[in-house]
Formats: C-alpha cells, sequence, structure tokens
C-alpha cells in the first residue's frame, strides 16, 4: 500500500473547526470530498465533492469512502457511535490514514485520560489502535490545547467585550493553544508527512502562554479599565464536577467544562506540549504577532 496522500474525506466541515481545515486541505492541492448528512444544505466551494451520507449506516459510509486516502473527523465529541462506525466503515474501505476529532488537549496523558468527559475519545483510540493491529489503517491524534482564536471569541479563555478572565489557580501555569487556521496546517503536515505522523499523537501550537500573559494583552487592546479578573481554584472546579456527576440527573454543563478547564489549566494534565512544529511546518507566533491577533479579535 503506497503511503502517499492525495485523497481526504472530510466528515464535520461545518462546525467550528472543520471549515478552517477544509481551506488548509484545498489550499494544498488535496482532492477533498466532504460527507454531509442527508437534507444538509451547506454551500461548499466547487472543487470540493459533496457525498450526502447516512452516519448510522455502515453500509453508507463505507461507500462514500471508497477511494479515498485519509478520513479527517471533526464530529462533536459527545458522536461516539457515529464516530465508532466512522472508524469501521475506513478501515472496510481500506482508507491509508484516520484522522479523528482529537484537536484538544493532550488525552494520552494518563490524568488527562482518567478524566470522564474523554472517555468517548478514549474509546476512539482503542478503536483505532484495533483497527491498525488487524487492517493496516493508521491513524493520527492532532493535539492543539485550546483553540486560540475561537476561544477569544467565544470568552472561553478570556472575554474582551466583557473585560473579564478567571485566572486559573492564579493564572500563571504555561499552556499550548493554537489558532483554527494553524490547527488546519497542522492537519496538511500530518498528510504530508504519513510515516513520520503514522499511529502517534503529533502535538502543535502557535503559542505556549499564560493566562495572566493573555490578560496584559487583553488590556492593551481594549483599556485596562474596567478589567475584572478572578481567581479561581482548579481543585475546586474539579470538587463540583465530581459532585454533579454523583446526582441522580447530573447536568453536563455542570460538570464537562470544569473537568475541560481542569485539563487545560491544571496541573500535571501534559497541557504544555513539546511540539512536532517543526515536521509539521508550523512556525511559532511571537508575542507581538498574538498581540495582533488579541487586538483583531477586540475590534
Amino acid at each position: 500500500m503506497s503511503s502517499s496522500i492525495t485523497k481526504v474525506a472530510l466528515a464535520g466541515a461545518t462546525g467550528n473547526l472543520g471549515p478552517a481545515i477544509l481551506d488548509q486541505l484545498l489550499n494544498a492541492g488535496f482532492q477533498v470530498t466532504v460527507l454531509t448528512r442527508k437534507g444538509n444544505t451547506h454551500k461548499f466551494p466547487s472543487s470540493v465533492t459533496v457525498i450526502s451520507v447516512d452516519y448510522e449506516s455502515l453500509e453508507s459510509l463505507t461507500n462514500s469512502l471508497q477511494g479515498q486516502d485519509a478520513v479527517i473527523s471533526t464530529l462533536a465529541i459527545n458522536a461516539i457511535a457515529t464516530q465508532l462506525l466512522l472508524v469501521e466503515a475506513a478501515a472496510k474501505a481500506h482508507v491509508k490514514r484516520f484522522l479523528p476529532s482529537e484537536f484538544g488537549s493532550d488525552t494520552l496523558n494518563e490524568k488527562s485520560s482518567r478524566l470522564p468527559v474523554y472517555k468517548d475519545k478514549v474509546t476512539v483510540h482503542e478503536a483505532l489502535k484495533k483497527e491498525a493491529a488487524s487492517s493496516g489503517m493508521t491513524y493520527t491524534f492532532v493535539c492543539t490545547g485550546p483553540f486560540l482564536d475561537w476561544g477569544i471569541m467565544v470568552g472561553f479563555i478570556m472575554n474582551l467585550k466583557e473585560k473579564r478572565i478567571s485566572l486559573f489557580d492564579g493564572g500563571d501555569r504555561v499552556f499550548s493553544t493554537t489558532s483554527l487556521p494553524t490547527i488546519g496546517k497542522a492537519v496538511v503536515g500530518v498528510l504530508k508527512h504519513p510515516e513520520q505522523t503514522k499511529n502517534r499523537a503529533v502535538y502543535v501550537h502557535d503559542t505556549a502562554t499564560t493566562l495572566k500573559k493573555l490578560a496584559a494583552m487583553g488590556k492593551k487592546a481594549t483599556g485596562a479599565d474596567g478589567w475584572v479578573e478572578s481567581v479561581v481554584s482548579i481543585d475546586e472546579l474539579l470538587e463540583q464536577a465530581w459532585a454533579e456527576l454523583k446526582k441522580d440527573q447530573p447536568n453536563p454543563v455542570n460538570f464537562i467544562y470544569n473537568f475541560i478547564k481542569a485539563i487545560i489549566w491544571g496541573e500535571g494534565y501534559g497541557s504544555h506540549f513539546v511540539t512536532d512544529n517543526e515536521l509539521l511546518g508550523i512556525k511559532e507566533m511571537t508575542d507581538a504577532e498574538v498581540q495582533g491577533l488579541v487586538d483583531s479579535l477586540a475590534k
């Protein structure tokens, strides 16, 4: 089986991350097929092949993946059954490489992988390792940290509009973070280096920074007056999350984000990466470039 990859199927092309990956795949000259749910009316560039699939049908998915070299999934984290079926279909269609819906924290970190928020991702990991052993289909997990641009736009990392930021455990821990376009470039880098990225995780970031540093950039972009900095304990977030899970009907909103925040900004969860940037062709942003991004998001 030749390792070169030219034909790529993308599942989840209309979410937060999918469009950025699609743009970079097209810029790099890949032949892209987008898998859409029946009834989806989203318009894609004319160079993209669009196939309507039944995500609950192994036969439909397998047929749609015939002739594809790689599958990239950006399906929602809670779409576990769909992603497992997609893995099985890709193997049946003799796809060479599968990139699951990873694109976040280091789920191979032992401390992170034990938290219930990543249970489904770990299940997909195991399915891919099993297929790699039996069918020969390879995989790559792309770890990016939180989305830098999106995370600021929606107020997850900091809220520029309301001038608010939570400094978890004081905000001094260094964490890796990556913008959506760079994640797209990292995916291209994986596909262009199939042997070096085979059956492992790759780590990428635009920058490794701290919440305090980003807060200073936010103040520079919007003016220092009126900012509210709240120091939040990661241990307290985890206590609240575990307490919610013990309820008869736990509310996911009350535990999912607490676990995710702990993984990104807590101690020992592997959120500061030793990166594969050089292999993947990713240039780290300077502080001035990060400030420029923050400035642009403040407008």
